[in-house]
């Protein structure tokens, strides 16, 4: 095209922008309707359950006109094979839909072989007008295929924005308090762009705030795009995409829509004849009913107006990657309204594409349980139906196996830790012991393996009074519950404990102490901001001077009978307090009482500075480190520290490196050789991971100094340990379409394998996976791409060339 052809064609599609921002993209005009059924093998399905075809499907068609029809149609169907190879004739079919046996029977057509797209015409009936239709097609096949997949993306899309839409109109209407839950679900399931300043408008507002610009609500979702992959690219697909990018021709606004009609009007603007012009039509499917919608009224005068119509590409099934939004997260089998949190896959939530959900759940006898799942968009996940669970016995905790149907092709997708509820033994931990005191609220951890059951917790003293207990499950097996005890009396409390699906609560029985506050110890070191005072009933503390410093509660925690309060000031003087200073601590009490505690200023904490670091390792891996953080298990840490305090490194100092959570530790010096002085201030430390720390370390790592009397400075992050897998080899299938195998050793440590860095096609590896090769998504170009199990946040990228087979 010269370049005076292509600023014309540009302007051309930008006027086109602004009539399709306007009036075009709304896709709001109801069109006729075509009953589709697609029969594979013996098993027929309706389209709203059909996400893909595949050659030798046999598709039942039936258009459902109004017996009244005046106009006549042609219901035209066409086979195409790619944009660069123009169907043949044979793959053209026609029907007459004011023919009486084709309105009652309908019609039926087969999938060849090799054809990639079905597109369906709705034509005006004219002369000459399946030739010329059929000319048009295969004059150019290219426009047509970009067509199908642009309508196939616009008609996903829009299945999502009409559910999200939908159910914050219905909830607004029924129950307005529960708005911002379920459209905060609604828009997770969905993949919708929520707005939270709609939340801060009046309750009567919020619903229509929620879904203005809905043009600009549905995020992309890779899923459905590789469902149907773009046309390969070229200069008029090119200059398509930027013009519809931007602002004038509707950028911002939906773009799925702007790009099929940007398209569909280049053919109607290249391609139409005296005779027909070319409109789009999204296909809403409902079980075996495609609803038309139209974004333009048809015309019945020349030209006469052809609906083009999408239908499932012909292609392997693309499962839908459905995930746990949370894989730690545990479930109680008998709470009433189950709901499995999951994410990732929209369509799993907007369309009938995937159907028969259920979990597969093991009984205590060695059998097992399905509980049918319905996906609900509003409720954030799979709700499951427990009816099945009546009078079967279930181990306290089990695994339940998410699977279904993605149309006619089984898939799994996650699974869920499963508790079910029973007459349980609770325990408190140790250091919560004595933690009731009366007169405040208290907070201590319950532990049962039946904690994701619980559903009611209150505490009954020697009066019979009943204490409501707030509560929240901090990890799978235990409670962390709040208690206000204001007002209470010392003595032995009972706490009743009642589960989802359990007659008789659990009964524990603790004592609540009445406690004054008692001030102990305020310990403080030259140089610092912070200190700790220890005592008892420190959460009456407000406020602590030392020489007119001010000092304010940061944290509260207690041990062993013993309150310990961290206090830190922003005041810079605090620095200029010596070592061996004796100064006076005034403690002030919420109820305004002053406590007076004489107070030491201990020596100056060891304080060191990281100058450098350097990860080496001795073996090759193909696997190649994302972050220069990671440490791998078998690799070599140096890393070089320069003292502040004191001014030179003593000989007897100490370097403690230790995971964050403190499972493992090791102390670097002198003697054993791991620390090494440069000069006075510069010391050089070597780590050998797997030799100190073992096979299964990993995590992240601190380190700090350590004085020879125990004094220790602030810890500080160093790396994060990682073990890495041994990957010897990707074995592929001649077939395209086919997984590959990756072949190695403890792979195990790997949290999930994809074939993009954006992790869009991603496989997980599942707890308790101990083979040596997993199938996994074929290498792009640039390879395959890895999470490690020690830091599944970071992509990091194998260097294997695939082995074909």
């Amino acid at each position: 095209m010269s370049r005076s052809g292509l600023i014309l064609s540009l302007l051309s599609c930008l006027a086109l922008g602004k009539v399709l921002r306007a009036d075009s993209a709304a896709f709001d005009l109801s069109g006729p309707r075509i009953d589709v059924r697609v029969t594979r093998g013996a098993k027929t399905l309706p389209i709203a359950q059909v996400p893909n075809l595949q050659a030798g499907d046999r598709i039942w068609l039936r258009p459902d006109l109004p017996e009244d029809q005046s106009a006549r149609y042609l219901l035209i169907t066409v086979f195409l094979r790619g944009s660069t190879n123009p169907p043949p004739d044979n793959w053209f079919t026609k029907a007459e839909t004011w023919n009486k046996k084709v309105r009652a029977e309908g019609i039926v057509i087969t999938v060849p072989p090799d054809s990639q797209q079905l597109l369906l015409f709705l034509a005006p009936e004219t002369g000459g007008d399946f030739g010329t239709l059929r000319s048009t097609v295969q004059g150019k096949p290219g426009a047509f295929v970009r067509a199908s997949q642009d309508l196939n993306q616009a008609s996903f899309d829009r299945s999502r924005l009409e559910k999200y839409t939908t159910a914050v109109k219905q909830t607004s209407d029924t129950d307005p308090k529960a708005l911002q839950e379920r459209s905060t679900l609604l828009a997770r399931s969905l993949a919708i762009k929520l707005d939270p300043d709609c939340f801060d408008k009046p309750v009567e507002q919020q619903s229509s705030c929620l879904t203005q610009h809905t043009d600009q609500l549905v995020l992309d979702d890779g899923h459905s795009q590789s469902m149907v992959a773009a046309l390969t690219s070229g200069a008029s697909s090119d200059l398509i995409g930027q013009v519809s990018n931007t602002r004038l021709a509707g950028g911002g606004y939906y773009s799925a829509y702007v790009g099929a009609i940007v398209d569909l009007a280049r053919i109607m603007g290249n391609l139409h004849t005296a005779t027909y012009q070319y409109i789009p039509a999204l296909a809403m499917r409902e079980h075996e009913h495609l609803n038309l919608k139209l974004n333009n009224p048809p015309s019945f005068h020349k030209p006469k107006s052809v609906l083009v119509v999408a239908l499932p590409p012909v292609e392997a099934a693309q499962l839908p990657p459905i995930r746990a939004v949370d894989p730690k997260q545990v479930f109680c089998l008998q709470k009433p309204l189950l709901v499995l949190p999951v994410e990732g896959a929209p369509l799993v939530f907007s369309t009938g594409l995937a159907h028969d959900f259920a979990i597969t759940v093991q009984n205590a006898n060695g059998t097992s349980t399905e509980l049918p799942a319905v996906a609900d968009a509003a409720r954030g996940g799979l709700a499951i139906d427990t009816h099945a669970l009546q009078g079967n016995q279930f181990s306290p905790g089990s695994v339940g196996k998410l699977h279904g149907l993605w149309g006619y092709q089984p898939f799994t997708g996650p699974d869920f830790d499963l508790r079910a509820a029973r007459t349980a033994k609770w325990t408190v931990a140790a250091a919560d012991q004595s933690a009731l005191i009366v007169d405040r609220e208290d907070t201590l951890h319950l532990q049962s393996d039946s904690a994701a059951c619980v559903e009611h917790l209150v505490m009954r003293d020697q009066q019979g009074k009943e204490i409501e207990a707030t509560w929240k499950l901090t990890k799978p097996d235990e409670l962390e519950v709040r208690i206000p005890l204001q007002g209470a009396s010392p003595g032995p409390m009972n706490f009743l404990i009642s589960q989802s699906g359990v007659s008789k609560p659990d009964v524990i029985t603790l004592h609540a102490f009445s406690e004054a506050a008692h001030l102990e110890r305020f310990a403080i070191n030259a140089g610092d901001r912070e200190g700790i005072l220890t005592g008892t009933r420190l959460d009456e503390v407000s406020k602590l001077n030392l020489n007119a410093i001010g000092f304010l509660p940061a944290a509260l925690s207690r041990a062993n009978q013993t309150d310990e309060l961290r206090l830190s000031t922003a005041d810079a003087s605090a620095s200029d307090l010596q070592a061996g200073q004796d100064v006076l601590a005034s403690v002030t009490l919420k109820d305004d009482r002053r406590l007076e505690l004489p107070t030491k200023v201990g020596p100056p904490r060891p304080r060191v500075t990281l100058i450098s670091k350097s990860i080496q390792k001795p073996i090759v891996s193909p696997i190649h480190l994302d972050s220069d953080d990671d440490l791998p298990q078998d690799g070599r840490l140096s890393f070089v520290l320069k003292t502040e305090i004191p001014d030179s490194f003593p000989r007897t100092e100490k370097i403690e490196v230790a995971a964050g959570d403190g499972s493992f530790n090791v102390l670097l010096n002198l003697a054993d050789g791991n620390l090494i002085l440069q000069d006075v201030r510069t010391v050089v430390a070597t780590l050998d991971p797997l030799k100190q720390f073992g096979a299964s370390a990993f995590g992240a790592l601190r380190f700090r100094p350590v004085a020879a009397d125990g004094l220790k400075g602030d810890w500080q992050p160093l790396v994060t340990l990682v073990r890495v897998p041994s990957l010897n080899e990707i074995r592929c299938p001649t077939e395209p379409d086919q997984p590959c195998t990756l072949k190695g050793a403890n792979l195990f440590l790997i949290d999930s394998i994809a074939s993009d860095a954006e992790f869009k096609h991603t496989i997980p590896i599942p707890a308790g996976f101990i083979d040596t090769n997993v199938s996994v998504p074929r290498p792009d170009p640039t390879g395959l791409y890895i999470k490690l199990r020690d830091d599944p946040s970071k992509v990091n990228k194998v260097l294997l060339s695939p082995v074909m087979e």
